[in-house]
């Protein structure tokens, strides 16, 4: 069978519907496809498996736009989504060329992961900022977001920002209280990064006297509603071949490419982290190259990344000894 967009609260269901499946001798694979929280749900029903020592492989196929699973290379969905988000950016660009001091501004997934907006901006070549929840900003003062804005319309009459629905959580829950709503899969409830900018640089503009046009541009869910490209259907393909493979060899596992190579990884491995943009890494500063923005970070920024890159790269010790 297979399980599709796996959550916590399901993880209950799917045991006592696969325990009594397989008194009957009806099942002994199980094929489950999702991103970060369905891995974790894959995990959940495994352990279960190993306790009760039923003879059951769960395969977990790593499938989520925000390509935020640990270890792999890719995970399938990305492509079709960074590809998607340029019909956005095109149209805010098209936007802000059509006004004096025109902005567009486009909000594109990515709750804790900006990899969709970093790679959508270095494809589209328009973008002058790029916003992701891994890269502090601040808004004012010297070198802050609103100066280099306001830089860049007398420079250019015109500019386009991409922002991560992620980032600036934390500049916005100073002026806007946060809320401790969470959403069906347990995740805290963000608030609107995109819309609060387009206020803030709006007043600011207003403060100084200065003409603008600013479009607020929100895709959400079109960057995943859609067809997948040809990339991403050979990469499914070749998922799934592998994933059949090593269920019928009686392993468990999430299988993803690892350095060019398919791989069978531990559901630990992938599950006690998230994978993230690298802020010190080169392919953030062939970004920051590209729009010609500030990195908008201090130097204790730059040491806690480097940190928490350090502890990321640092593998865990499975929470049992014998699950191999």
């Amino acid at each position: 069978g297979v399980v599709q967009s796996l959550e916590h609260h399901e993880v209950v269901m799917i045991q006592k519907r696969l325990l009594t499946t397989f008194r009957i001798g009806e099942l002994i694979r199980v094929y489950i496809i999702g991103g970060d929280g369905t891995q974790k749900g894959a995990y959940e029903i495994y352990k279960e498996i190993r306790k009760r020592g039923l003879k059951v492989a769960v395969a977990g196929v790593p499938k989520t736009i925000d390509n935020d699973i640990a270890i792999i290379d890719k995970s399938f969905g990305f492509d079709s989504a960074v590809e998607e988000a340029q019909r956005a950016i095109n149209s805010a660009h098209v936007e802000a060329c059509s006004a004096e001091n025109g902005i567009g501004l486009v909000k594109l997934m990515g709750r804790y992961s900006g990899f969709i907006a970093m790679y959508a901006t270095l494809a589209s070549r328009d973008v002058d900022c790029c916003l992701i929840p891994e890269s502090p900003f601040y808004m004012d003062g010297e070198g802050g977001l609103l100066q280099y804005v306001e830089r860049r319309l007398k420079e250019n009459k015109h500019m386009v920002i991409v922002v991560a629905e992620g980032a600036g959580q934390d500049i916005i829950a100073k002026s806007i209280p946060a809320s401790d709503q969470l959403d069906a899969s347990g995740n805290k409830l963000l608030l609107d990064i995109g819309l609060w900018l387009t206020h803030k640089i709006k007043d600011h503009f207003k403060s100084k006297k200065m003409e603008m046009t600013i479009k607020y541009i929100d895709p959400t869910y079109m960057i995943r509603a859609i067809p997948s490209n040809a990339a991403d259907n050979v990469y499914c393909t070749l998922l799934a071949h592998s994933a059949i493979h090593g269920a019928m060899a009686g392993y468990s596992f999430t299988v993803g490419m690892v350095n060019g190579r398919h791989a069978y990884i531990p559901f630990y491995r992938v599950t006690s982290t998230r994978n993230k943009v690298k802020i010190t890494d080169r392919m953030w500063a062939r970004l920051l190259s590209s729009t010609n923005q500030p990195s908008f970070l201090r130097q204790k920024d730059i040491d806690e990344a480097r940190e928490a890159d350090r502890l990321t790269n640092k593998p865990p010790l499975p929470p049992v000894a014998n699950q191999n």
